[in-house]
């Protein structure tokens, strides 16, 4: 068969079931991430009414139609699950009407490349925000190949995508058991500040030697930095030497998070506004103490303890404040080579999540040329 050109709109309705009886609740209240997924909402949700919320049944898309400060893609994702979420009212929610000419999965597959994020922001219209909305989605082109080749190329993405869960699902029950021993340490052993057991450099670039300029990102690692330098004086910058910490002390207008990390490349630069400090290897091992920095609790507390007017800071007063359990080096590296097997793993699945969206243009790409030859 050959391959067809429609208009998605011939193929696709738009559902507006709201939840106006009430029957989904907060668990049920999904957001969508510019990764194409649904994720939960961050939205404050107190005193908000869930009548109005839209229905996004399972193998219904939704989407945010306001693209603009948005990375440059659009947010939309398709419910391959077996359970009803609801989003909010400014969502567009979406079928597929037609399966015997496009299956939803492939047109997620469609809507999973860089060329669609590319074509809804061209096609985006709007002043003090722009908007890729209903009527542009079903204005959209689309040349398809028979179901049967579609389905081919869809049971290639799936297997994929299959794999890559169950090795998610391993990594959240290895995450699970790092956890559990974080939490188990917490009840059954006393808990130290650790001001006892570092101790603050003050190491700045009075020699202007032209180290990497890095920055610390929210995630808890040490990233390029921005900041232009041509022009700045680069005496008062700081030295970070392998092994050392640093961490920006402003926490407000940081997403909640305080921004601290270890150094494991080579000798780099940060900020004045950085706070330097390196650790007593005798008593506690660097890694085991990021640990506990990466907790979210340690993000709340950070935030709780900060002081200032115009902007919060997280002092190194308060720093040295901070209490966990000390066990013996021993326990502490052991723990912390679990973690770091954590962290590589999901680096991995990141990286495969990362490969499988980009075979989508691929797929889609073989799909239509295997069309064409089918044709021929």
């Amino acid at each position: 068969m050959a391959l067809t050109k429609y208009k998605l709109g011939e193929l696709v309705v738009l559902c507006d079931e709201r939840n106006t009886n009430g029957t989904y609740t907060l668990d049920n209240v999904k957001g969508i991430s510019i990764k194409k997924s649904f994720i939960e909402t961050k939205a404050d949700m107190e005193g908000v009414s869930l009548h109005p919320y839209i229905l996004v049944k399972p193998n219904s898309f939704a989407y945010v139609p306001t693209t603009s400060r948005n990375g440059e893609k659009i947010t939309i994702a398709h419910n391959v699950s077996s359970e009803t979420y609801i989003v909010s009212s400014s969502y567009i929610v979406f079928s597929v009407t037609r399966q015997d000419i496009l299956l939803s999965d492939y047109l997620f597959m469609y809507f999973n490349r860089p060329e669609f994020d590319r074509y809804s922001r061209f096609n985006s219209w709007g002043s003090a925000r722009e908007t890729f909305d209903w009527e542009e989605m079903c204005d959209i082109d689309i040349e398809l190949p028979s179901i049967e080749i579609q389905q081919k190329y869809v049971d290639i993405y799936n297997a994929l995508s299959t794999n890559q869960e169950a090795y998610e699902k391993g990594l959240d029950d290895l995450k699970l058991v790092c956890d559990g021993f974080i939490e188990d340490l917490r009840r059954k052993m006393p808990c130290e500040k650790i001001g006892r057991f570092i101790e603050k450099i003050d190491n700045k670039n009075i020699q202007k030697f032209p180290y990497q300029n890095k920055a610390v990102s929210i995630e808890k690692v040490f990233v390029d930095s921005h900041a232009i330098l041509d022009g700045i004086d680069i005496s008062n910058y700081l030295i970070v030497h392998k092994n050392e910490f640093a961490y920006n002390t402003v926490t407000t207008k940081n997403g909640d998070k305080i921004s601290i990390a270890i150094n494991h490349g080579d000798d780099c630069l940060v900020s004045p506004i950085y706070t330097v400090f390196r650790v007593n290897v005798n008593r506690i091992l660097p890694e085991y103490l990021l640990l506990w920095f990466k907790r979210s609790e340690f993000d709340r507390y950070a935030r709780y303890n900060s002081w200032g007017s115009a902007r919060e800071m997280f002092t190194y007063d308060e720093m040295c404040e901070v209490s966990i359990p000390i066990p013996d080096l021993d326990l502490q590296k052991s723990i912390a080579n679990l973690y770091t097997v954590y962290m590589q793993r999901r680096g991995i699945n990141e990286k495969l999540k990362a490969q499988i969206k980009n075979l989508c243009p691929i797929l889609i790409k073989g799909s239509l040329e295997l069309g064409v030859i089918d044709e021929k």
